[in-house]
């Protein structure tokens, strides 16, 4: 996940909007493939910002 973010933030998006943008994209993945939507969970949240590295000040 941190690999997609920094290339985003490359593209020109603040961190706060590359996280956002990713959030949208798995929502997304989700809404398109619901019978995938716990794979998809497990999937970001294992690559996915922990509750202690919280990007927001």
């Amino acid at each position: 996940m941190d690999e997609l973010i920094k290339k985003l933030m490359a593209e020109g998006l603040t961190e706060v909007q590359a996280y956002k943008a990713v959030e949208i994209v798995k929502n997304f993945a989700k809404d398109k493939f619901p019978i995938f939507g716990g794979a998809i969970d497990k999937l970001f949240n294992k690559y996915g910002p922990k509750e202690e590295d919280d990007f927001m000040p």
